[in-house]
């Protein structure tokens, strides 16, 4: 897990020499929000708006390994570039372009991880968003996790606001009677 810490710090310092907005999203995040679990990738989201990937994409496939064939074609076809770190561990780059994802890099905090090793992470009332939205078991399990550990301290009016259109966009209304179930 040390080695992940390492390797997101230098896949951040990248980002803030490009001056992009970002932010690590996915287990790293849940680390500091949710029930501990093993994870051995790091997931972040890049802002890059619409129309803007193609030199984000570049400069990063410049420094890491892409872990597809045709990982720039990839990237642009489903906004996530998949690549890994020269010590093998895979990175997903969100390639974010909605109103919801500016937003949750804007209130992303740094959280210090290990002495002298912070980075900066979205909230948990965004994580819970973007787990909630994924809807898969995990993410269930880990969004339970986040209620735990956060308990009276989530905005939920801003995790509905936030998640309803996207549960539209999705036209998976369901997500929010299941969030509204556990919560």
């Amino acid at each position: 897990m040390i080695e992940l810490f390492h390797t997101a710090k230098e896949l951040q310092s990248v980002f803030i020499v490009k001056a992009w907005k970002f932010c690590f999203i996915g287990g790293v995040a849940l680390q500091r929000w949710g029930e501990m679990r093993l994870t051995r990738d790091i997931d972040v989201t890049l802002f890059t708006g619409f129309g803007l990937e193609e030199p984000a994409i570049d400069e990063l496939l410049s420094k890491y390994k892409p872990r597809v064939k045709n990982a720039k074609k990839f990237a642009l076809d489903n906004r996530v570039l998949l690549i890994e770190s020269k010590d093998g561990i895979g990175i997903d780059v969100a390639l974010g372009g909605i109103s919801f994802e500016e937003e949750m890099i804007r209130r992303a905090t740094r959280f210090e991880f290990l002495p002298d090793l912070s980075l900066l992470t979205c909230s948990a009332e965004d994580l819970i968003i973007l787990k909630a939205f994924a809807d898969r078991r995990q993410d269930w399990t880990d969004i339970k996790g986040i209620i735990v550990r956060q308990r009276g301290k989530i905005l939920w009016d801003y995790v509905r606001e936030q998640l309803k259109p996207l549960c539209l966009a999705k036209e998976s209304p369901g997500i929010l009677t299941h969030l509204n179930e556990i919560c």
